[in-house]
């Protein structure tokens, strides 16, 4: 089970959490996000994937945004249709597309866009387009009848490893590709704690 570090901004914390090496590192090109990256990223060691978490932003804009930020992955954090994700992705760029779970979910509702993504994220509904600190029940993915692999998101913090060592092993985290953190791991918004974050690595 990979592992996503979502939220970066600040150039110096951005190498101290790289050193780390999670699997992915997120950047959001989200204007009304505390977290809305503002300049250059930094040279990030090879092996760490650069995502860009886009909300209902013009298919123009995000096309810049890959090339002149290197961007390997697009996330849909909005209401972006199937069709959307299709002109997106391409041979270089992968596609992961957001669905919010609060006790309940159709995941019927995932098989248009099925063609069109490389993966799914889920994560907790709530009044912001991510970003709302708590988990989801988990149990809801016994339905998931998708073979898209999926990231688990929503609040995820150093408290749930014993939650999440306890998911692994089970039937529902067959498709679970990765595992996404941010707030709960944040001593400001998008400043992320590197000591907290490498004791989760390890313990995960």
């Amino acid at each position: 089970m990979k592992l996503k570090v979502c939220g970066m901004k600040y150039k110096a914390n951005i190498n101290a959490i790289a050193a780390l090496k999670p699997d992915y590192m997120g950047f959001i090109f989200y204007e009304n996000s505390t977290r809305c990256i503002t300049e250059k990223i930094p040279q990030i060691p090879e092996g760490i994937t650069k995502v860009g978490v886009f909300v209902n932003a013009r298919l123009e804009v995000v096309q810049k945004a890959i090339l002149e930020y290197d961007l390997e992955v697009v996330q849909l954090h909005g209401t972006e249709s199937p069709e959307y994700c299709q002109a997106l992705k391409t041979d270089a760029i992968e596609i992961i597309k957001v669905f919010s779970i609060k006790d309940q979910f159709d995941f019927n509702k995932l098989t248009p866009y099925e063609p069109h993504v490389n993966y799914f994220l889920f994560d907790t509904k709530g009044p912001n387009p991510g970003g709302n600190g708590f988990c989801f029940d988990w149990d809801v993915l016994k339905n998931y009848n998708s073979e898209t692999p999926y990231f688990l998101s929503g609040g995820i913090g150093i408290k749930d490893i014993e939650k999440l060592k306890t998911f692994k092993e089970s039937k529902i985290a067959e498709k679970c590709h990765a595992v996404d953190v941010n707030s709960k791991f944040e001593l400001q918004p998008a400043y992320k704690d590197p000591i907290k974050l490498k004791s989760f690595i390890q313990k995960l």
